[in-house]
C-alpha cells in the first residue's frame, strides 16, 4: 500500500481505442497480403467468403473474437523444467531481456577486431549469456558462417542448447531448417511443449504481407504446442509511413493480423505480440533507433497490454560501433523506459553497427544497465519501518546515522552496486592508473569469456546432438 514504484505509462485510454479503431479500419479496408493457399483458406473459412487474389480483408468481429481467444498468461521454462518467467498480458510483469540477434559478424574483445561468425563465436554468445544474471533468455546470437548454410541454423541451436539452460528465442532463416531444429530440440531435451522453453521467433513483411514461411512457420509451432513471437520491424518513412502515428496504427494492424492467424489454425494458442520500430536515414540508407522509434515501443507495448496478450518489444541495439558512447545513450534510455513501461519481453540486446556485428562488450555493458534500471524500477517503502521515526528521534538533530538501527539493517543494500566498475575516488583511481572505463569492460568480457558457467551436460548435449545431425542431415 505504501510502497514507491515508478511507472511509465504514454498513451490515455482514449488514445488506445483511436489507433485500435484505425488499425481495424486498416484490415477492414486495406486488407493484408496472404501468400500461402492454405493459410488464405484458413481466413475465407472464417470469414465465409472467398477472394479472388491473395487480398484478405478481415473484419474487426473477426479480430475480437482472436483477442479474446488468445491466453493473457505465458509461462516459460528453463532447459531444466524448473519455471523461468511468466509472461503477463496486462503489462504488469517485470521486462525480461535477452541477448542476440542473428548476426553474421562478431567483435573479439581479445583480438578487438571485427570477423564472421563462425560455430565457436555462438558457443561463447550464448554462455556470455548463460553466465549474465541479468539475462533471462538467449536469442539467436548469429548466423553461423564457418558451416553449409543448410545446417548453420541447427549446428547453432546445438551450441546454444549445450551452452545455457535458459529459455530460447529461436530464429531459424528458412523454412527447411525449421522443423529439423524443432527435431533436435525435442530430441536432445524431450517434449518441448508442456513445459516451454522454446519460443519460435517469426516476422511478417511489413507493410501488411503475411508470407508464406512466416504462416508455415507458424502453423509448425503451434502444431507442437509451442508458444511463439509474431513480430514486425518497420522502418517509418520506407516500410512504415513516416509519421509515429501512422507507423503505431500500421504496425498494430499487422500484429493484430497475426493474432488472428495464430487462432486460427488452432483457438488458445500461445502467442507474443510486438514490434521493432525504427526510423530510417534518407542520407545513408540505414536505419536506427531514435527517441521517437523508443516511444512507439513503449505504445507498442501498452496496445498489447489493451488487448491482454503478452508483449515482446525492442532491445534498441545496433546504433553503436560497439560497447561505445553512442550504443550506451540508445540502450540506456531503451533499458530504463522498458523497465518502467509496459515492455513485456526485450530481446536481441549485443548487436552493434546496425545489428550485423555481435559484441560481448556490449552484452557485459547492457547487462549492467539492466540491473541499474532495475534498481530504479524496483521503487521503495513508505511504511512506518521504512521512514524510521525511531531512528530520527534516538540520533537528534545534529547527530549522524552511521551506527543508527536501520543503518546497520540495510546499509548492504544501499552500497555502490555495479556489475562491471568500481567505486574509485580520484586519490584511488589516480593511485590505480588512471584506468579508463573501457579498459575495465574489456577485461571484465575477457574474464566472462574465458569462465563460462557451462552447463553439466554440456558435453553430453554436444555429443548426443552431433551424432542426431550426422545421421539425419
Amino acid at each position: 500500500m505504501f510502497d514507491l514504484k515508478p511507472e511509465i505509462r504514454v498513451m490515455t485510454p482514449q488514445q488506445i481505442g483511436k489507433v485500435h479503431h484505425d488499425a481495424l479500419s486498416i484490415l477492414e479496408e486495406t486488407g493484408i497480403v496472404v501468400d500461402d493457399k492454405r493459410a488464405r483458406h484458413l481466413f475465407e473459412k472464417a470469414l465465409g467468403k472467398t477472394h479472388d487474389d491473395q487480398r484478405i480483408r478481415i473484419s474487426r468481429e473477426l479480430v475480437q473474437w482472436a483477442i479474446t481467444a488468445a491466453p493473457s498468461h505465458i509461462q516459460i521454462y528453463d532447459r531444466l523444467n524448473n519455471p523461468s518467467f511468466e509472461l503477463n498480458g496486462d503489462g504488469s510483469q517485470n521486462t525480461v531481456f535477452g541477448i542476440g540477434v542473428t548476426n553474421l559478424h562478431y567483435q573479439d574483445p581479445f583480438r578487438n577486431e571485427i570477423q564472421p561468425f563462425h560455430r565457436h563465436h555462438m558457443t561463447a554468445a550464448a554462455g556470455l549469456g548463460n553466465s549474465l544474471s541479468n539475462y533471462d533468455f538467449i536469442s539467436t546470437p548469429g548466423v553461423i558462417q564457418d558451416i553449409p548454410p543448410d545446417t548453420a541454423d541447427l549446428y547453432g541451436i546445438l551450441e546454444m542448447l549445450a551452452n545455457t539452460v535458459k529459455p530460447l528465442v529461436i530464429l531459424i532463416s528458412s523454412w527447411e531448417s525449421f522443423n529439423p531444429a524443432l527435431d533436435l530440440c525435442e530430441h536432445l531435451t524431450g517434449d518441448v511443449s508442456t513445459q516451454p522453453f522454446i519460443i519460435p521467433y517469426v516476422n511478417p513483411i511489413t507493410p501488411l504481407v503475411l508470407n508464406s514461411e512466416t504462416t508455415m512457420k507458424m502453423d509448425a509451432a503451434i502444431k507442437r504446442g509451442l508458444p511463439l513471437i509474431f513480430s514486425n520491424y518497420g522502418m517509418s518513412g520506407a516500410t512504415c509511413p513516416i509519421t509515429p502515428a501512422e507507423t503505431l496504427t500500421l504496425l498494430t494492424a499487422e500484429l493484430l493480423a497475426g493474432l488472428v492467424y495464430s487462432q486460427l489454425v488452432k483457438e488458445g494458442s500461445s502467442i507474443i505480440l510486438g514490434s521493432l520500430p525504427a526510423a530510417f536515414d534518407m542520407k545513408s540508407s540505414g536505419s536506427f533507433y531514435s527517441p521517437h522509434t523508443l516511444l512507439l515501443n513503449l505504445a507498442c507495448a501498452e496496445m498489447i497490454a489493451s488487448y491482454q496478450i503478452p508483449h515482446c518489444g525492442t532491445s534498441g541495439s545496433g546504433n553503436g560501433w560497439g560497447a561505445d558512447l553512442l550504443a550506451s545513450t540508445t540502450l540506456t534510455i531503451n533499458h530504463f523506459t522498458s523497465c518502467l513501461g509496459s515492455a513485456g519481453m526485450v530481446p536481441f540486446v549485443g548487436g552493434s553497427f546496425d545489428s550485423l556485428v555481435f559484441s560481448p562488450e556490449l552484452v557485459v555493458f547492457a547487462d549492467d544497465l539492466i540491473h541499474q534500471s532495475k534498481v530504479f524500477g524496483s521503487g521503495f517503502s513508505l511504511d512506518d519501518e521504512a521512514v524510521g521515526f525511531s531512528d530520527i528521534s534516538s540520533t537528534g538533530p545534529g547527530g549522524n546515522f552511521f551506527l543508527s538501527e536501520l543503518t546497520g539493517k540495510y546499509f548492504r543494500n544501499s552500497q555502490f552496486s555495479s556489475t562491471i566498475w568500481p567505486f574509485l575516488t580520484l586519490d584511488k583511481w589516480e593511485k590505480q592508473g588512471k584506468p579508463k572505463a573501457e579498459k575495465i569492460l574489456r577485461e571484465r568480457t575477457i574474464e566472462l569469456l574465458a569462465d563460462p558457467t557451462t552447463p553439466e551436460d554440456h558435453d553430453e548435449i554436444i555429443s548426443k546432438g552431433e551424432e542426431f545431425l550426422k545421421n539425419n542431415f
